[in-house]
């Protein structure tokens, strides 16, 4: 049964909600994580005014804050009054003038962080293109991906070590929610330019600690980890933080690389752990109280060019049955092994 809202705690949204500046704001966070400073600019109002609207509409519950290094952002909250904005959006005509120019200063906003991350990522393209040359197509391994979920959809997803937002793309259509987590602020930036225009308001990013989440125990359906382990010094240790957050029912997919022995990537790339094999992965997933369900190795072709890399991949489920996963038609799964 769907919760719902006091008699008093509805009147003290509505009224959060009951005025211009403030329904702008609603309007705008409707489609993206914005800060305070986003806002100012957006709306051309100072930062004591726009702070103070942020305020009500915190204490109302109709929005959500999380604070990244000394910036916060806000976003719509995902609570019951929250419903209620979300309500009052949706019938706010867009081709009001004052909305619609807001959503143009908007999008200009985006476009530079657009600018500003592209900036960056051209200045280490020739490393990454060089990482991605050495095992197979990116496209297959993201088919890979979809195809170990195929049937799976989740209320909530978290990306842990978002990048640029990829994986919230590419599983848009297997969430209702979804979270990315990364405690690199220019990733972050352009992350948020992208899955704005392609999860509808239904993904945000969060500058945080892969090893101490600020998540709730069992909040999650799904926890994704595309190529992140081999970057941490206690790989395991972030394993059992995703665990502690998946749901009954919730499922685990790791993307990283098999064992290898290419010494440069330790030395240019910062890779700490040179690949893991499938006993590694299986063994500290059974640690972390998960059942190891499929494994998945993608070589490259081989070539003379020297050593490639293979692209592993690993699913694993927590025991039970999650009531927010629309899934599991066909129980439970046995363990794969493919090539």
């Amino acid at each position: 049964m769907a919760l719902r809202l006091g008699a008093d705690a509805a009147v003290a949204a509505l009224k959060a909600a009951a005025e211009a500046t403030r329904l702008r704001i609603l309007l705008l966070l409707a489609d993206a994580e914005l800060s305070v400073k986003d806002l100012t600019r957006i709306l051309g109002q100072s930062q004591p005014r726009i702070s103070r609207h942020l305020k009500l509409l915190h204490e109302a519950g109709l929005i959500e804050r999380s604070r990244e290094g000394s910036w916060v952002y806000f976003t719509l909250g995902t609570g019951t009054a929250a419903g209620l904005a979300r309500t009052v959006v949706e019938q706010v005509d867009g081709q009001d003038r004052h909305v619609a120019r807001d959503r143009e200063r908007a999008d200009a906003l985006k476009l530079e962080r657009e600018a500003a991350a592209q900036s960056y990522f051209a200045a280490h393209a020739a490393e990454w293109d060089q990482i991605r040359s050495l095992y197979v197509a990116e496209a297959d391994v993201e088919a890979a991906m979809l195809d170990v979920v195929k049937g799976r959809t989740y209320e909530l997803l978290l990306d842990l070590g978002t990048g640029t937002g990829r994986m919230l793309e590419l599983f848009a259509d297997h969430y209702a929610r979804a979270l990315g987590i990364d405690v690199n602020g220019a990733m972050l930036t352009y992350a948020r330019s992208k899955i704005s225009k392609v999860s509808q308001g239904r993904a945000n990013v969060r500058q945080a600690d892969i090893y101490n989440l600020t998540v709730a125990d069992g909040a999650a359906d799904a926890v994704v980890m595309h190529q992140v382990l081999h970057f941490l010094s206690d790989p395991a240790r972030a394993i059992r933080e995703a665990a502690r957050v998946l749901a009954p029912g919730g499922d685990l997919l790791i993307v990283d690389f098999s064992p290898h022995e290419l010494e440069f990537l330790r030395e240019r790339f910062a890779h700490d752990r040179l690949g893991f094999s499938r006993a590694t992965i299986e063994g500290w997933v059974r640690e972390a109280g998960l059942e190891p369900l499929k494994a998945r190795e993608l070589a490259p072709a081989t070539s003379s060019g020297g050593e490639k890399l293979t692209v592993s991949l690993w699913l694993a489920r927590r025991e039970g049955k999650s009531p927010a996963s629309k899934n599991d038609s066909a129980g439970v799964v046995r363990l794969e092994t493919t090539r």
